[in-house]
């Protein structure tokens, strides 16, 4: 295909500047394919990798074809994980800034009233994990007869979850009329019945592999006993000395012993499991995406969820024990044509796992032996210089789209029976807004935060302080922060 920006395409100049502020500037393959394909109403069956810009090919135009005046969701986007939910809805807002739209995350582990609270607003995208949505479905929490486009992303990792079964749950509690999308990294049997079942003609799509997105990976293993997995760690780290390191272990017990022994060691380190709080996930994965530490320990629950650029090594405490999850942890490094570093942990009982994920993977891993004392010594001050050395913070893609944004605290809400429309109706008629610098409206009971963008929040707080809205005089300023 020859499409090479995105203004070839029928998407309109609110998109068009939030793409361009976002920094996509080109599209790839996989947005090439489907791009056109959803905004001419096809079902879509896409193979792909992750780092493709999947999240984009889909988010971009069901964003174009979001009707903002509707208040009930209209698409359904499906993730294996709430990490990954909340990663999408975010690209989903940022993609969708100047056009106002709302993408509501809905998954386990969080407050399912705050949930149900945050779907009576207007909500233009749903994205959740099928348990949680499948809860607010039954619970009736989820209004459906609006819904005309469904996502079903990473969907062989739903189906390595257990969750397809839930997945056709919601398909069939679901409108008849939709476009149907799928999007998985990999394409067995299961996933394949699927699609001849719930896709209406699909338009087929297989990104084969590229320079980009193929990861360059040096595989390695070093043999070892499981007692002496975390000085061979610890002398491993030093001489290899990474910018940016994931460790992975098969427990939560795993994580946390390893976890205590690093901070005793002194390395800029957080974790990240299962058994942890859902805001303490996504605080930790936020802080690491930003680089306020240099080595992060988790289990596979982050594996999918972790889309950061610059990851140089990743190293595997323990052989997973699917042959899939040893491809989606390695896939954290070596993206976007830079090179990375895999090793895994392998005790005798586990040289079995290690041959079969091999075999898997069409790659041999070299081995390795464990590095010297000497040769430990010898790096250690090199070591030590780069885990005391604040890192740059790092690149932030929606930076530019957030940057000038000022989010706007009114006291009225539902209660008062103000709508979305009300505020755009008097924001705008305020010399020098237009309907481009109001965000995205979010209405309470008692409240009402409104996104201004373009620099304009302090001309708006100061405009309204002698306006009404529908009659009704309300306090405004500058919301405070959660």
């Amino acid at each position: 295909m020859d499409k090479t920006n995105f203004s070839t395409y029928a998407i309109s100049e609110v998109l068009l500047r939030a793409i361009s502020d976002l920094g996509y500037e080109t599209p790839t393959p996989v947005q090439q394919a489907v791009i056109p394909a959803v905004l001419n109403g096809k079902d879509v069956l896409v193979q792909s990798q992750t780092g493709s810009g999947k999240t984009a090919s889909f988010g971009i135009p069901l964003c174009e074809k979001v009707e903002w005046t509707e208040n009930k969701p209209q698409v359904l986007v499906l993730e294996p994980t709430r990490e990954l939910a909340q990663q999408v809805q975010e690209d989903l807002i940022n993609i969708g800034r100047y056009k106002r739209i709302k993408a509501t995350a809905v998954y386990g582990k969080a407050s399912y009233v705050k949930q149900k609270s945050e779907l009576k607003q207007k909500s233009h995208i749903v994205v959740g994990t099928p348990g949680r949505v499948l809860d607010h479905i039954k619970k009736g929490s989820l209004p459906l007869e609006k819904i005309n486009c469904l996502v079903i992303d990473e969907a062989d990792e739903m189906l390595n979850m257990g969750f397809i079964d839930q997945v056709k749950e919601i398909i069939q509690a679901l409108p008849e009329a939709k476009n149907t999308m799928l999007f998985s990294a990999t394409m067995p049997q299961t996933i394949e019945q699927m699609s001849r079942s719930y896709l209406n003609e699909p338009i087929v799509v297989k990104i084969e592999a590229t320079e980009k997105t193929i990861p360059k990976i040096q595989h390695a293993f070093l043999e070892t006993t499981d007692e002496n997995k975390l000085a061979a760690l610890e002398a491993v780290t030093i001489v290899e000395n990474p910018d940016t390191c994931i460790i992975f272990g098969n427990t939560q017990e795993k994580v946390n012993d390893t976890y205590d022994f690093l901070v005793k060691a002194g390395y800029p380190v957080g974790k990240l499991h299962g058994g942890m709080m859902q805001e303490d996930r996504f605080e930790v994965m936020d802080a690491f995406r930003k680089g306020k530490f240099r080595y992060l320990i988790a289990t596979d629950v982050a594996a999918r969820g972790i889309d950061i650029e610059n990851i140089t090594h990743v190293i595997n405490l323990d052989v997973p024990f699917e042959k899939e999850s040893y491809i989606h942890r390695v896939g954290r490094t070596g993206r976007a044509g830079k090179e990375g570093f895999a090793l895994t942990f392998v005790t005798p009982k586990e040289m079995a796992l290690k041959k079969e994920i091999e075999s898997f993977g069409a790659f041999t891993m070299t081995k390795i032996t464990l590095p010297n004392a000497k040769l430990v010594a010898r790096s250690k001050a090199a070591f030590e210089k780069k885990i005391t050395t604040k890192q740059k913070p790092k690149h932030q893609k929606a930076k530019r789209v957030n940057e000038e944004i000022t989010k706007v605290y009114f006291n009225g809400g539902k209660k008062k029976k103000l709508r979305a429309l009300d505020f755009v109706g008097t924001l705008s008629n305020i010399e020098g807004i237009t309907a481009e610098d109001i965000g995205i409206i979010t209405i309470q009971e008692n409240v009402t935060y409104v996104d201004i963008l373009n620099g304009k929040g302090q001309l708006v707080i100061q405009a309204m302080k002698d306006r009404t809205i529908k009659g009704k005089q309300l306090k405004v300023h500058v919301a405070r922060k959660k």
